[in-house]
């Protein structure tokens, strides 16, 4: 099993698309990047914590790979526009691919090449390394209302 966490705007619709990919095994929301090793909703709508929503995807990488994940990361997000997606606009909502090693981010540096191409070198997505990935409060509320 490994590991992808994919900030592309407001994580509950990304969320359910990739949890429909083969292979992708279990989602959950949250935030990541940010200045603290917990934060809440209300405390990442401020802009102050630095946090990014984002999607974490336990995979198998026997059914789809590192790099799928992310070329489906830009067919179903708009990596051209900075902080914003849609109608939702702030830091929060910036595309970032968070790596949990040198593989992933030499990956991801090798898809974001690949793709600025068919963007006409538009892409704004960052590559950054893991730091302070918490799970969203109200994932595990959801989550404690289904038990």
């Amino acid at each position: 099993m490994e590991i992808a966490i994919l900030g592309l705007g407001c994580f509950w619709g990304p969320e359910i698309k990739f949890s429909k990919l083969d292979g992708v095994i279990k989602t959950e929301v949250g935030y990541c990047g940010g200045n603290n090793k917990v934060t809440t909703y209300k405390e990442v709508c401020t802009g102050t914590t630095n946090h990014a929503e984002v999607v974490k995807l336990d995979f198998d990488p026997k059914i789809i790979s590192y790099e799928k994940i992310l070329k489906y990361f830009f067919e179903i997000h708009d990596p051209t526009t900075l902080n914003s997606q849609g109608p939702d606009f702030g830091t929060q909502y910036r595309s970032e691919i968070f790596c949990l090693n040198d593989k992933q981010k030499e990956i991801s540096e090798k898809i974001i090449k690949e793709e600025n191409i068919k963007f006409s070198g538009k892409i704004v997505t960052k590559t950054s390394l893991l730091k302070n990935y918490c799970p969203a409060e109200e994932y595990h509320q959801k989550y404690l209302e289904k038990r």
